[in-house]
């Protein structure tokens, strides 16, 4: 992890174009190659970010990330406040909460709920980039990758958007669709998951409590 404060400028070309201007800011450069740019404020969520996989090119002025997509960040850099770099380790990953991990399972023993035909291949399908909460095969056969969550926003959209360009270069599994289930999902994710060709579906926590498990059991 190597985090870098200076006075910046910042440029964004892409789906469309975007500028900040020059102000003090964090520059966030991870070790799987993802660029995030933060102010003194605003949460977690930074002013413009980059994801894996992307190509940098640093000199003393000027960076410049793009990506496969086209889409490029140019970042001016005025003045060097502080450098430093940090070996953060193997992370042992994310443990979800008793409601969200309680959905995962059911949805899991029931995957039907979703959609009609939907069989589980696998719980937390492994990727490179993180496990994927269900794998499942629709009622054509087809590849189907869920994204559980308890609130459902922008973060779970990229996410899974992520999770889908991994699985889609595989010959085996592709191609893989995209299933984003929240107990409630904001206007915002919903529109992008459109965007994305992803599923949105809010699930009725209690009423799926409530189902009977289509998963065999001796007892």
């Amino acid at each position: 992890m190597r985090l870098i404060v200076v006075q910046c400028s910042v440029s964004y070309e892409g789906r469309l174009n975007a500028y900040l201007p020059s102000a003090k800011r964090l520059i966030m450069s991870k070790a799987d190659g993802c660029i995030a740019i933060h102010a003194d404020g605003g949460a977690y969520k930074p002013l413009m970010w980059m994801n894996a996989p992307n190509r940098v090119v640093e000199d003393e002025s000027e960076w410049i990330v793009s990506n496969p997509k086209g889409e490029k960040l140019r970042i001016q850099i005025e003045k060097i406040i502080s450098d430093v770099s940090y070996e953060l380790g193997e992370d042992p990953g994310l443990h979800k909460d008793g409601v969200e991990s309680h959905l995962q399972e059911l949805l899991a023993e029931n995957p039907q709920s979703l959609e009609d035909g939907l069989t589980l291949t696998r719980r937390e399908y492994f990727t490179e980039i993180g496990p994927v909460d269900l794998l499942c095969r629709d009622k054509d056969g087809r590849a189907v990758a869920v994204e559980i969550k308890r609130r459902g926003g922008i973060d779970g959209v990229e996410q899974l958007t992520r999770y889908l360009d991994f699985l889609n270069r595989d010959p085996k599994l592709r191609p893989v669709r995209g299933i984003f289930a929240a107990q409630q999902i904001t206007p915002q994710a919903k529109v992008l998951a459109k965007d994305r060709e992803i599923s949105t579906i809010e699930i009725d926590y209690d009423d799926l409590r409530g189902m009977e498990s289509t998963i065999l059991r001796l007892f």
